[in-house]
């Protein structure tokens, strides 16, 4: 196998160079250098008209206040490549008066200049519309070099010399040649399943009757079918055996099971979490010391945002095996506590409603449930209290709140004079007692 591939590499070289001596020799005819000194003298022209024009256009579009910046990304990019531009609107014009002065063998190459520098500017314009920048690079060398093939016919020796590189893989004949077409295809039908799945998470998001989990799931099980239903199209496409890979992949699963154990109970985590809507984004829960709010739902993992500004990822299965608070799975409204103590000295009934009003008083403390404050205890130096009061808005925090109660209370019993006492503590000095002898 290596040897036929070697022998057929050394054909298509031979063929090759036989071709290269063969235009080499036809650039000695006086047409033929004359359409090769037209082309040059073109590309001078079109440089010199870059020159002169493109600050000139430049600041043109300077000037162009108020437009869109989808037009304005067109524009500059278009400005990038304006030598280009020139020199395709000038060859073209050559070409075409040559082929009605005179014969077409003698504009021949001047055609073949004027098509590569079309198809040069056309892929590189329509790639433009590719946003990540390694795969516009890559579509682009890729597009360019069968471009350049095409209209030199050499497409035949291309396919062949990359047909001629092969491997066996479980009963299957796996070529260079092969593996390019499986790229290009797979690479157009990935771009189709990633606009349809965007387009379609639109619409699931703009629907409100779907819950916010719901929506995770649907839009995560509708780009896992399409991007999966592109990648076997597009190998059944190419003729790729997939019976042969269904036996790999399964060997290939069973190992991945071993060792990725963790990774699958988070991923089947995830989905259990989506399809209980026991937490969706948006939500504020506590899980251990963690307290904060529901970014997103990942297929592995929870992203948590806490007051302090710190995004923490938790593992779906730390949220299905935790104890996890959700503060408002079910409706916004939360109660709240706030122990505190006076002295004894203070009429406990008058304690109690100061209390309430000083709460009822804080933003966003409710009216309805009213705050209540209820006797706990009898302490050491105190008479203790309790203060409950309801909040429907746990996303602004909890702490903050708290601390507004606490505040109106030192507040309120200042006003009315309620101490708040601390601990004490008496020492005594006791004298030295008779020794005795």
């Amino acid at each position: 196998m290596e040897g036929d591939a070697v022998t057929l590499t050394q054909d298509i070289a031979l063929g090759l160079w036989a071709q290269a001596e063969l235009f080499l020799r036809g650039l000695l005819r006086p047409w033929n250098a004359y359409q090769v000194g037209i082309a040059v003298g073109l590309f001078l022209a079109a440089h010199l008209a870059n020159r002169v024009l493109g600050p000139l256009c430049y600041d043109w579009m300077r000037r162009r206040e108020g437009w869109p910046k989808w037009r304005m990304r067109i524009l500059v990019m278009l400005h990038r490549r304006l030598r280009l531009i020139f020199f395709v609107m000038l060859m073209w014009p050559a070409v075409w008066i040559l082929r009605a002065t005179t014969w077409p063998s003698r504009s021949y190459m001047l055609s073949i200049f004027a098509e590569l520098a079309l198809a040069w500017l056309t892929i590189t314009v329509v790639t433009r519309l590719i946003g990540n920048s390694f795969l516009r690079a890559l579509v682009r060398y890729a597009g360019w070099t069968w471009a350049t093939l095409l209209i030199l016919n050499l497409t035949d020796e291309a396919q062949a010399l990359l047909d001629g590189w092969a491997f066996e893989l479980g009963g299957t004949r796996l070529s260079v040649w092969l593996l390019v077409q499986a790229v290009i295809v797979i690479g157009v039908l990935f771009a189709l399943a990633r606009f349809v799945s965007t387009a379609s998470a639109a619409q699931v998001r703009r629907n409100e009757d779907i819950s916010p989990s719901m929506q995770v799931l649907v839009v995560k099980v509708l780009q896992l079918l399409l991007y999966g239903a592109a990648f076997f199209i597009g190998l059944r496409t190419v003729g790729v055996d997939l019976t042969g890979l269904a036996v790999l992949s399964g060997a290939i699963g069973v190992g991945l099971g071993f060792g990725l154990q963790k990774v699958v109970s988070n991923l089947v985590s995830g989905v259990i979490i989506l399809l209980d809507k026991s937490i969706k984004p948006g939500d504020v829960i506590s899980l251990g010391e963690t307290f904060g709010w529901i970014n997103s739902l990942g297929a592995r993992y929870v992203s948590i945002t806490t007051r302090d500004g710190r995004e923490y990822l938790i593992p779906n299965e730390d949220l299905i095996t935790g104890q996890v608070v959700n503060w408002s799975h079910s409706n916004d409204f939360v109660r709240l506590d706030i122990h505190f103590g006076t002295a004894y000295g203070d009429d406990p009934h008058k304690v109690r409603k100061i209390a309430r009003e000083a709460a009822s008083g804080v933003t966003r403390v409710l009216a309805s449930p009213a705050p209540v404050c209820h006797i706990t205890g009898f302490g050491d130096s105190s008479v203790d209290y309790i203060l409950r009061f309801w909040i429907r808005d746990p996303t602004q925090g909890l702490t903050n709140i708290r601390g507004n109660v606490y505040l109106a209370l030192w507040d309120a019993f200042q006003t009315n004079g309620i101490s708040i006492p601390f601990p004490q503590r008496e020492v005594r000095m006791l004298e030295d007692g008779p020794r005795g002898g």
